[in-house]
């Protein structure tokens, strides 16, 4: 892809040319604009020979390939690192008068910036208002780090290694890629965990908190799709997602069937309990007490509820449509790992994909980040993915139910 790294004219320009090579070796196209600041401190033969491209500043060369409008337009991704005080002043007052800002006027695809300089600089009420106006209108602001500056100065200001900023980049990039990929269709997301009332007010649950599944919907989103969020959970929605709230495994089921009619995929990230009990009281259940011994209590009579994908699966009957997505939280035992116990599940539900959750010892449910294995019925091949957060998840698990996809009509 095409990548513009801008370089301002801060001490931390040398660590833009670790970050310029990182970029060419993933094979990405790397045009470097420095500003006229910036090669005083790394020159001009420097970054051509390390991009392969000749080197600019300015707007007046090259003037018939228009390139103070050329650079921007055709890029995938600008990258300015180091962003001084006086490069995001100028960014954030819309100035043009180098062929960086010029590109950043221009472009319309992500902008990264990594601001560094000293921290009285970094933390002066202009900057941060600088800062503050560039993350509204979309620029990604990778934080600097806390650490030795120049001379014996120390304190937040420095510019993160070049191998974070390149994950950074590479992050960006890759939902770039992917942006679009479901455009058009339709997706059903459960998420949560079922209630299954004893009385008005006690329930049977389980310890989901919906994040995985509202993950799964929002990049779902990002990425074209119209999607239907299926919810027991109360979190903020997603952007553009459509959300259809329920408590019990019986609702689900019901607002499953109906959603997942002309759906493309359905992706079964709720936790829907196995059981539910017999009866439902009509009023609280009281403890007794007949005496100060009395340690009785009421046995609950449970049934079994249904397997909302199992039905799904049965319901497409030889069809390959919807494409069904699994979840299944697994501990590993004396009888399987995780990964043992994650097969034979995706051989019994039929379904096409298969995310086997790690949870247990602090990990999966109510935590930011998850451990997956994604299976695909038919195939050997297993993506791992983790400890990463339940967004780099999302990603993975879509990336694999994309393939599977017929492509689009016309």
């Amino acid at each position: 892809m095409k990548v513009v790294l801008g370089v301002a004219g801060g001490i931390a320009a040398y660590k833009a040319c670790a970050l310029l090579r990182l970029l060419s070796e993933a094979g990405h196209d790397v045009t470097v604009v420095p500003t006229a600041s910036a090669l005083h401190f790394v020159g001009e033969a420097t970054w051509a020979a390390l991009s392969g491209k000749p080197v600019h500043t300015d707007v007046w060369s090259d003037i018939t390939e228009v390139p103070h409008v050329r650079i921007g337009q055709e890029a995938d991704l600008v990258v300015v690192a180091p962003a001084t005080a006086d490069l995001l002043a100028r960014a954030a007052t819309g100035q043009a008068d180098d062929l960086l800002t010029n590109v950043l006027l221009t472009a319309r695809c992500p902008v990264v910036m990594a601001p560094a300089m000293h921290t009285e600089m970094y933390e002066h009420p202009a900057t941060q208002a600088n800062i503050s106006t560039l993350g509204e209108r979309g620029v990604h602001i990778v934080p600097p780090a806390s650490g030795r500056l120049t001379g014996r100065d120390s304190g937040p200001g420095r510019l993160p290694e070049p191998e974070q900023l390149f994950e950074v980049c590479a992050r960006v990039l890759d939902r770039r890629r992917a942006s679009g990929s479901l455009a058009g269709r339709r997706v059903l997301v459960t998420a949560g965990g079922t209630r299954e009332p004893l009385d008005p007010v006690r329930y049977l649950g389980n310890r989901s908190s919906g994040k995985q599944g509202y993950a799964l919907a929002a990049v779902a989103a990002e990425r074209g799709a119209e999607v239907t969020l299926v919810s027991t959970a109360s979190l903020t929605p997603p952007e553009g997602v459509r959300v259809v709230a329920v408590e019990t495994a019986l609702e689900l089921e019901a607002a499953v069937r109906e959603g997942s009619a002309g759906a493309d995929v359905v992706v079964m990230a709720a936790a829907v309990a196995d059981f539910r009990p017999a009866e439902v009281a009509a009023h609280k259940i009281k403890k007794t007490h007949d005496g100060d011994d009395d340690d009785s209590a009421p046995t609950v009579a449970l049934v079994r509820n249904p397997d909302v994908l199992a039905g799904l699966v049965a319901a497409r009957g030889g069809s390959s449509a919807p494409v069904l997505v699994g979840f299944a939280a697994e501990t590993g035992d004396a009888d399987g790992s995780v990964l043992e116990h994650g097969r034979a599940k995706l051989e019994r539900k039929g379904c096409d994909v298969l995310v086997v959750n790690e949870v247990g010892g602090g990990r999966a449910f109510g935590t930011d980040d998850n451990t997956v294995h994604v299976l695909r019925r038919g195939s050997a091949d297993v993506v791992d993915v983790g400890p990463a957060t339940k967004t780099a998840v999302s990603a993975a698990v879509w990336d694999v139910v994309t393939d599977l996809l017929p492509a689009p009509t016309a």
